[in-house]
């Protein structure tokens, strides 16, 4: 049985951010503060089950993951977290800059980079190390959640050894849109965010903070309770 409540680390635009904006519209719901928004005028006219299609992803906020969900291991305060968050942060460290895209990944559309960022990469494999030691142990029904046996032996090991398959070279930094949509359905939508994307004229993305987010129980939806920008070498 999973408990709670559970913790995550992520990257989240800017509050107020055209891309926080772009995100948390389309999502319908803004993890700052907590509340449901409206969808953009038309995106329900182009895609009428739009309330559908982008419910997953709702649930957990429109963020990118550096540290999976996580149950709090005993003995480790939220307090002690923030502590953990602001002292990761100010760590000076090189500031990943990506070419950000909307494009689908494993089935889902999302806002991901148009080449992978070495950069990026050691940003994420430092999070899901310097954070490992406030996870508790993933329960069996955790475990069999993540389908162990339909990943390859490599994800297969990293979810028994950080709680999460895809991090270290198995990482994709994305900041999901939607649930996974089948092959007639996914040009569609494709074709209508990449249209809304190409509105915010964003060339450039500097993945220049984190975020923790917390949910409070099963049916809760994940909001941030904390944000901090990184520090440049």
């Amino acid at each position: 049985m999973t408990h709670f409540p559970r913790y995550a680390i992520y990257y989240a635009p800017a509050q107020g951010s055209a891309l926080d904006r772009f995100g948390t519209e389309l999502l319908g719901h803004d993890a700052w503060i907590g509340m449901a928004l409206p969808f953009p005028a038309g995106v329900v006219a182009q895609i009428p089950d739009w309330h559908e299609l982008s419910a997953d992803p709702r649930k957990y906020g429109f963020h990118a993951t550096l540290k999976a969900p996580m149950v709090l291991a005993d003995g480790k305060t939220e307090n002690e977290l923030r502590t953990a968050c602001a002292d990761f942060a100010n760590a000076a460290r090189a500031i990943p800059v990506i070419t950000p895209t909307i494009d689908s990944i494993s089935g889902f559309i999302a806002v991901i980079p148009r080449q992978r960022s070495p950069k990026l990469e050691q940003l994420a494999a430092d999070c899901v190390r310097a954070f490992e030691g406030f996870r508790a142990p993933l329960t069996a029904e955790d475990r069999a959640r993540r389908n162990p046996t339909k990943l390859s032996p490599r994800q297969a090991e990293y979810l028994d050894r950080w709680g999460y398959p895809y991090v270290m070279e198995e990482f994709r930094f994305h900041l999901t849109l939607t649930g996974r949509l089948g092959d007639a359905r996914r040009e569609a939508v494709l074709a209508m965010l990449r249209e809304c994307f190409a509105r915010l004229h964003l060339e450039k993305l500097a993945v220049d903070r984190i975020a923790l987010f917390r949910q409070d129980d099963a049916k809760a939806r994940f909001a941030i309770i904390g944000d901090w920008p990184l520090r440049a070498a």
